[in-house]
């Protein structure tokens, strides 16, 4: 913990990830070591059009994977 009372991440975010809510997804992911849309939906509280669009923009970007069990970092 910082002094400040926050958190620190050890998961780096990438700089091009501008959106509060890629970078949630994308943190969740990287430290669940992995997720379906439904979890993504459920723990984040996102609804699953908002989960699609983003870990499909993700994918697109590189930055996430689909796998039979659902998103994994790339």
């Amino acid at each position: 913990m910082q002094p400040d009372g926050r958190l620190q991440s050890t998961v780096p975010v990438p700089d091009e990830l501008e959106s509060p809510r890629a970078k949630l997804v994308y943190l969740y992911v990287a430290t669940t070591d992995g997720a379906t849309t439904e979890r993504l939906c459920d723990d984040l509280d996102v609804k699953k059009g908002t989960v699609l669009s983003i870990t499909g923009t993700l994918r697109e970007r590189g930055y996430l994977k689909r796998t039979d069990s659902g998103f994994e970092l790339a």
